[in-house]
């Protein structure tokens, strides 16, 4: 494949590489229509993406909305069909300031400034635009066959928030107008399965400005599932020995000064607060109260592993931008638990975690996922607690089980925790990227950092080991994932209204509501339909909004015979039976986690 280098020669270049080129290009075309639908815009930053690009613009005091899509559109149309050539040039950095400024670009300026004094700048033209920018791009504006504008944001100039809140349009572009089409598709499909735009029509939860962003709150449907998950995976843990504790959702600075998280990780917590001359923050984590529920008491090697576990309640500043619904929110629930161990415990424990880890994603039918051994990057001291020992050790502990375990795996060099390596568990949405779900985590730092110790069958203290692990990852983001799986349509055992008993009209309302109340009585999670409201559309609403697994339309037969239609919502076949009858069979569903 061709494309245009910053000298101008032709050369070779990967499909990767030759997207990346036109979705750079595109930036610029861009810019350009922008320029000349709004004249007084001047550009900041417009780099290609993995998907497309986008440009940060000032726009002075109009204000571009996507409603302006289409005709932005339209001139990046015919700048393609003007076939405009890219012609490189290069400028020292006195020329390049000087061409700038009377191009009026005060962010090119500036970034010009930001650059090495003897550096020479290197700049591209098609037709009256001029950028500066190092390329590569296309040869002519007419290669841009496939492109669209997706959405508009705000970003603030060198991401610095005490600079201008600059105008972002993202745009995506493909080599061809088939690859277009699939993503718009693919894009359909993901604002189909959005979990934002279900969790409001199925009533499971909200968020409020006035609360907070970021801080969503669970509406009683949304919280029957929560519970669910949280019942489910706590009888799980109980029965493999882990003790479930509860700890506070602060902790003073000085706690996460030992732990290291406020030198690792304190820019992605809450500030400080000061009370009575002590400061404290919103956790971020549970490891240090762990910590310190381990130090409570002498440890023999007797008592180990200890396994404790929580459903706790975490908070991070996450940028508003990168905010979605439950799934990335500054408050989530992990389902979290330390396991402390001794060397020789390692692997079993690692195993038994693998194991407990396969067998919730049975439960719930994935199968698309992929394990990565997450391991430091040797060179970044700043993200990594600097100790090199420390690290070889736990990274060759860990790898070596993972053999043993003959589990298939990839290695990922900068993905490690600041602590230790980790195994993840990297799931496959149904639309979008893939994303860590489960996590297991070897540490051998914390331990020290603490001082934490048992007595070993010689009578000497020792350092034990801790596997920081999460199987739901956070119930928040579980649930989530969930929800866009299914698109609402949980599985029977954990749907938040199992049944929905449909009289056909007022007169059959009395055995409607004896059903109703034999099956609340089994513990079935019912609702009564008792409007007046045609029974087709009482169907529908069930199906299509409610999401309901099973529906009972009981009309005169059923009611002259004391039995039930169940209409099943995913195969929409309709089958008669006595209400005994289906009572046990979604008794049966339920414990088979169906």
């Amino acid at each position: 494949m061709k494309a245009i280098y910053n000298d101008g020669k032709v050369g070779e270049c990967e499909a990767s590489e030759e997207l990346h080129i036109l979705r750079h290009s595109a930036a610029h075309i861009l810019a350009q229509a922008v320029k000349r639908l709004y004249p007084e815009a001047h550009f900041a930053y417009g780099p290609a993406t993995e998907k497309g690009f986008y440009y940060d613009i000032d726009t002075g005091d109009t204000v571009i909305s996507e409603e302006d899509f289409p005709k932005i559109e339209a001139e990046m149309q015919k700048i393609v069909k003007e076939n405009l050539p890219f012609k490189s040039f290069i400028l020292s950095r006195e020329e390049s300031i000087k061409l700038m400024q009377e191009r009026g670009e005060l962010y090119k300026v500036e970034h010009i400034g930001d650059l090495d004094p003897d550096a020479i700048i290197s700049f591209y033209q098609q037709g009256e635009y001029i950028d500066m920018c190092v390329g590569p791009h296309i040869c002519y504006t007419k290669a841009l066959k496939a492109f669209k504008l997706t959405g508009i944001s705000g970003a603030y100039w060198k991401n610095n928030s005490e600079n201008k809140m600059l105008t972002r349009i993202n745009g995506v572009a493909f080599a061809s107008k088939e690859e277009l089409e699939a993503y718009e598709k693919e894009m359909e499909e993901a604002k189909a399965r959005d979990h934002r735009k279900i969790g409001k029509e199925m009533g499971l939860f909200m968020t409020d400005n006035l609360v907070g962003r970021g801080l969503p709150m669970f509406l009683p449907k949304g919280y029957t599932v929560w519970q669910e998950l949280e019942n489910y995976i706590k009888e799980k843990e109980r029965k493999l020995g882990y003790q479930h504790v509860m700890t506070p959702c602060v902790g003073s600075v000085e706690l996460y000064k030992t732990s290291g998280h406020w030198d690792h990780y304190k820019d992605n917590m809450f500030p400080a607060m000061e009370v009575e001359g002590e400061s404290f923050v919103l956790r971020p984590m549970n490891c240090p109260h762990h910590m310190m529920i381990y130090a409570n008491k002498p440890r023999s090697y007797r008592q180990l592993p200890l396994r404790i576990g929580e459903i706790a309640h975490d908070f991070r500043f996450e940028a508003s931008g990168t905010l979605k619904g439950i799934e990335r929110g500054r408050h989530f629930c992990q389902n979290d638990a330390h396991l402390f161990v001794t060397p020789d415990q390692i692997e079993a424990e690692v195993k038994s975690v693998v194991d407990l880890i396969f067998d919730v994603y049975k439960d719930f039918n994935i199968t698309d996922y992929r394990c990565v051994l997450s391991l430091r990057d040797p060179a970044d001291k700043k993200k990594y607690h600097d100790d090199d020992e420390m690290w070889n050790k736990a990274e060759d502990a860990l790898r070596q089980v993972l053999n043993d375990l003959k589990i298939d795996y990839t290695e990922e060099i900068g993905e490690a925790a600041f602590y230790g390596p980790k195994l993840d568990v990297n799931v496959k949405p149904a639309v979008g990227a893939e994303y860590t779900l489960s996590t297991c985590q070897l540490d051998f730092c914390l331990p020290a950092k603490f001082d934490l110790k048992y007595i070993d069958s010689s009578s000497n203290e020792q350092t034990p080991v801790v596997l920081h692990r999460a199987i739901l990852g956070s119930l928040d983001r579980f649930m989530a994932y969930l929800i866009e799986e299914t698109k609402g349509k949980f599985p029977f055992w954990v749907a938040p209204v199992q049944v929905k008993v449909i009289p056909v009209s007022e007169k059959h309302l009395d055995y409607a509501n004896k059903v109703y109340e034999a099956l609340d009585a089994a513990g079935i999670r019912t609702e009564i339909d008792a409007s007046n409201e045609k029974v087709g559309y009482k169907i529908r609403a069930a199906r299509q909004e409610d999401r309901v697994p099973y529906m009972l339309i009981l009309g005169e037969k059923e009611t002259e015979a004391g039995t039930v239609s169940a209409r099943d919502r995913d195969t929409d076949e309709t089958a008669e039976m006595s209400l005994s009858e289906f009572i046990e069979m979604c008794k049966e569903k339920t414990a088979n986690h169906k």
